[in-house]
Order: structure tokens, then C-alpha cells, then sequence
């Protein structure tokens, strides 16, 4: 697998451990990164039209153009941009997981939480 891809915080903090953890979960080269603060609870809410469309629009670059078969969605301990429970996240995971699988066919979405540690966490949902 070439590419692979996240919607992940702009967190500086969490960006290498999802990187190094898709590269070695999926054996791919490059993970496309979308970043925002707190975008799960942008696309949770589905309020914001502007953002939700940008993430969506970055999100099909990533898969139609580069292939990417599978969309990690992440949540972290810590967030400023999302300053919610660990809880509270994980049904924005749900949620933003749901959103973002109307989108696209054929993708494998999964949802993934980076702890107070900064390891990453594969959420069962």
C-alpha cells in the first residue's frame, strides 16, 4: 500500500506517532495528513460547512488521486482544539467515522485515540 491517510489534530504532539503507526500497520509509504484543530468535533457537529467541505475535499485528493484505501480518525488526550473528555471524543470519532463513510466507497475507516503517553490507541467501535 502506497497511501494511507488521517484526519488527525494539527497537534504537533500527535502527528509522528499516527504517521509511524499507519506506516507500520498498513506497510505504507506516505500517510496524507488532514489536519484541523479538533476536527472530530468539526465533523461530529457538521455545523461548519466551509471546514467539514475542506476536510472532505483534502480527504478525496487523498483517495482518489493517491489511492488511499484506508482514513484513520483521531482523537488525543490534551486537545486545545477540542478540549472534551476521552469519552466525549470517542462518540465524536463515531460520529465524524459515519460522516466521513458517506463520503467515501470502498475505504476503510477506522478510529484511532493517542494517549496521555502519545501512543496510539485502535479504537473498538
Amino acid at each position: 500500500m502506497e497511501f494511507v491517510s488521517a484526519v488527525n489534530c494539527m497537534d504537533g504532539r500527535v502527528q509522528e506517532p499516527v504517521i509511524n503507526w499507519m506506516k507500520q500497520r498498513y506497510s505504507a509509504k506516505f500517510v496524507d495528513m488532514i489536519t484541523e484543530p479538533g476536527p472530530i468535533k468539526i465533523l461530529a457537529d457538521n455545523k461548519n460547512d466551509c471546514l467539514v467541505e475542506s476536510i472532505k475535499a483534502r480527504l478525496a485528493i487523498s483517495v482518489e488521486k493517491h489511492g488511499s484505501s484506508v482514513i484513520a480518525v483521531v482523537g488525543h488526550y490534551d486537545c486545545a482544539g477540542n478540549p472534551s473528555s476521552k469519552q466525549t471524543q470517542i462518540s465524536q470519532i463515531k460520529d465524524s467515522i459515519k460522516l466521513i463513510s458517506s463520503w467515501f466507497n470502498n475505504v476503510t475507516i477506522i478510529g484511532l485515540w493517542v494517549n496521555q503517553d502519545w501512543q496510539v490507541e485502535l479504537l473498538n467501535l
